[in-house]
């Protein structure tokens, strides 16, 4: 039996989007590991628990607001990101620009969940979603 968040795409691109964050952490020095380490994974780890926890059942209202705090978490890892680059801590930049694209799509795709559920009358489910390319 499967949990029915885990059926979703957009949780399915958290979980990925969480593995390059892990990723990334591990290549930041010794001294951020109890900062930018800490924050940033806490922070995408997040996504995907408020993703899941919106999932419960509840209202499109109540998984709207879920969506919104999953949102926020991804734009506090873009935060660090941007901190990690400015810092200098991470010289790979395809890594990097890759990681962004993640995080746009990710973006793009939870804006147009919620906006479905704000749409509609209906409970929505994630398949019937069209997602927009400039849509965050």
């Amino acid at each position: 039996m499967s949990f029915k968040f885990e059926n979703l795409e957009v949780w399915q691109l958290a979980l990925n989007y969480i593995d390059a964050i892990y990723e990334l952490a591990d290549q930041l020095p010794n001294s951020e590991k109890f900062n930018l380490s800490s924050q940033i994974t806490r922070a995408a780890t997040s996504i995907a628990l408020n993703i899941a926890e919106g999932s419960t059942g509840q209202s499109d209202a109540e998984q709207n607001r879920f969506l919104g705090l999953a949102l926020r978490s991804l734009i506090e890892t873009v935060a660090c990101q941007r901190i990690i680059v400015r810092r200098k801590y991470i010289n790979d930049t395809t890594f990097m620009e890759q990681l962004d694209l993640k995080s746009q799509e990710l973006a793009k795709r939870i804006s147009a969940f919620r906006k479905a559920l704000t749409t509609s009358s209906r409970n929505v489910s994630e398949a019937q979603l069209l997602y927009e390319a400039d849509e965050i």
